[in-house]
């Protein structure tokens, strides 16, 4: 990028330092775009479209995030579906969704931005062969944007044909506090700041879910710029209606015994209840194994797919996990 062609590209408007406007990729979307939800009945219908089945307090802060270009905080326990709903709702809106998985020691560099160092040395040895003179021109070329590595947050914040990405930045518990520092420039004015070429700021803003397994503390600072979302265990109705439609292979009776005992055994002291995620997955392995009932046999030797901890199967298999069953059909025998 020219002098000429960097100068072009700083924003006025605002008064404080260059802007480089993001660059559109080029590459075509992945599906024709659609319209983002007129009311709170629609956003439930785009959900349940894609195969999400979400209750209206999630539809209704989900309408919110889109309407008012605000970020999403989703916080609740592992395998209630959070990550889910960024992916549905990239699939539903026909938007590229670019996923940041945090982790401890995630970076900038791994996160946002990188130079091209290799391509930037061969670049100064090339001008140097040449006889380039001009130091400042030379730092200008070296530092554009085509030795810039873009990682996820930088790709969203790129125009695309597709209208603005769908950017999830998942289970940000898992990254320092150091990190979340950062994203409140992000998340408050959808723009990175790059030092050598000033700010990249998105001429959409990407629709930004954040989610948290609440493994620590996410600071106030950072969740302010967010509309906030708890996502709980679903009732049993809400839970069945899910296995139903992610399991259509499991009888009916095998989903509702399924259901039931899932929903009796979050009552239990355990390490690590089990999330919507390991219900369907034990639907889908009992499905797998021709049950269209649950037996106590079947259930203490695929305990492992539901119970992720030694300590919690040991505590549950046996006659602990036949008392459940019987608890949990005599519920269902209730409620017919």
């Amino acid at each position: 990028m020219g002098r000429s062609d960097r100068e072009s590209c700083w924003g006025a408007e605002r008064g404080e330092g260059p802007y480089i406007a993001a660059r559109p990729t080029g590459r075509p979307p992945l599906m024709a775009p659609r319209p983002l939800p007129a009311s709170i009945d629609e956003t439930l219908t785009l959900l349940s479209g894609a195969g999400y089945v979400a209750d209206r307090a999630l539809a209704t802060v989900l309408f919110l995030s889109l309407k008012m270009g605000r970020p999403l905080f989703l916080e609740g326990e592992a395998g209630v579906g959070k990550t889910e709903i960024a992916k549905v709702l990239a699939e539903a809106l026909g938007r590229k969704l670019i996923r940041l998985q945090c982790y401890e020691g995630l970076d900038v560099s791994t996160a946002v931005y990188e130079w091209n160092y290799a391509a930037q040395m061969v670049e100064i040895r090339l001008a140097e062969a040449a006889g380039e003179t001009d130091r400042e021109r030379l730092s200008r070329d070296v530092f554009s944007e085509r030795f810039l590595i873009k990682r996820p947050i930088l790709q969203a914040l790129e125009p695309d044909p597709a209208g603005a990405p769908v950017l999830l930045i998942d289970e940000l518990d898992r990254a320092d506090e150091a990190f979340e520092a950062f994203l409140l420039e992000v998340l408050a004015d959808n723009q990175v700041s790059v030092p050598e070429i000033g700010a990249v700021r998105a001429a959409e803003p990407p629709i930004v879910v954040v989610t948290t397994n609440r493994t620590r503390e996410i600071h106030d600072a950072l969740k302010r710029r967010c509309l906030y979302h708890w996502v709980d265990y679903p009732d049993a109705e809400r839970e069945l209606a899910i296995v139903e439609a992610k399991v259509p292979g499991a009888s009916e009776r095998l989903a509702a015994d399924v259901v039931a005992f899932v929903q009796r055994l979050r009552q239990e002291e355990l390490f690590k209840k089990p999330g919507v995620a390991e219900t369907l997955d034990w639907a889908a392995a009992l499905t797998e194994l021709d049950q269209v009932a649950l037996d106590p046999e079947t259930l203490d030797d695929t305990l492992g797919v539901l119970l992720k901890y030694q300590d919690d199967i040991a505590r549950i298999e046996g006659s602990r996990a036949r008392t459940l069953l019987r608890e949990a059909r005599a519920e269902l025998a209730a409620a017919e």
